[in-house]
């Protein structure tokens, strides 16, 4: 049985780490080079990094601030964020990632991913999908920071995606994200037992029970958060603990 991963994540804008409510009425969650020991320290699986303002701002990712954090953790290292280019990801990669994660420019030209995965290899290239459930029923793909509806399903364009050459899905629940009422199970559930890479579940939770159920019922590979780590209403130790009945986690 695979080894579930526990993932803190740091949204990026203007170099502080930053969280919302449904991807808007953004605050402050401290300072990212801290947090980001924090969690290394405290037995985090791996570390996302998305520069949330990057792609919508048209410019690159804060690669100094990268290469800080990078120093202060030795636990896998995902950074997304205004990455484009072949150069664009060899310099994140220069700077201490280990992944990087690909989202509105990939959507735009996915021809990118097979150059991205041919050029580093899959297991570096995560595709970040940003997705909404509307009235239909459907689970609808965002760009932009959750600025853009598409029309197009977040199903389908991971399945794309992954024939492309994407070695991970990082699967973000706008309806769900910074509520705590719990993930997404349903989407989640639909990527991972369909698709052949690890999917990443993010967006919702509040409760240590969600994980469980996003592992359990979601199928997920591993569970990313922000909120709840941020402002220490739940710490890993005591998540892990938890969990380690019902899936296989690393303590």
């Amino acid at each position: 049985m695979l080894t579930k991963r526990i993932i803190p994540c740091l949204d990026i804008k203007e170099g502080r780490t930053v969280k919302g409510v449904n991807f808007e009425n953004i605050r402050d969650a401290g300072d990212p080079v801290a947090l980001a020991g924090l969690y290394a320290a405290q037995g985090a699986d791996e570390l996302v990094f998305l520069d949330i303002t990057a792609t919508i701002e048209k410019r690159k990712t804060l690669s100094a601030l990268v290469n800080r954090i990078a120093h202060h953790i030795n636990i896998p290292f995902t950074v997304g964020g205004g990455i484009s280019t072949i150069d664009d990801v060899a310099m994140l990669l220069q700077n201490g990632a280990d992944k990087i994660s690909i989202n509105t420019a990939a959507f735009m030209d996915p021809g990118l991913i097979k150059q991205l995965s041919n050029e580093f290899g899959t297991q570096c290239i995560v595709l970040a999908i940003d997705t909404k459930k509307e009235p239909d029923g459907e689970w609808y793909v965002y760009l932009n920071g959750g600025r853009t509806k598409t029309n197009s399903r977040a199903f389908d364009w991971a399945k794309q995606a992954v024939d492309n050459g994407v070695g991970e899905i990082l699967l973000t629940s706008m309806n769900n994200d910074g509520t705590k009422a719990g993930f997404a199970l349903d989407i989640t559930a639909t990527c991972a037992i369909n698709l052949s890479v690890p999917v990443i579940a993010s967006g919702g939770a509040g409760t240590m029970e969600h994980f469980k159920d996003v592992f359990q019922t979601g199928y997920a590979d591993a569970a990313l958060t922000a909120s709840i780590f941020h402002f220490k209403e739940i710490e890993i130790p005591a998540l892990k603990k938890y969990l380690q009945p019902f899936v296989n986690i690393r303590i």
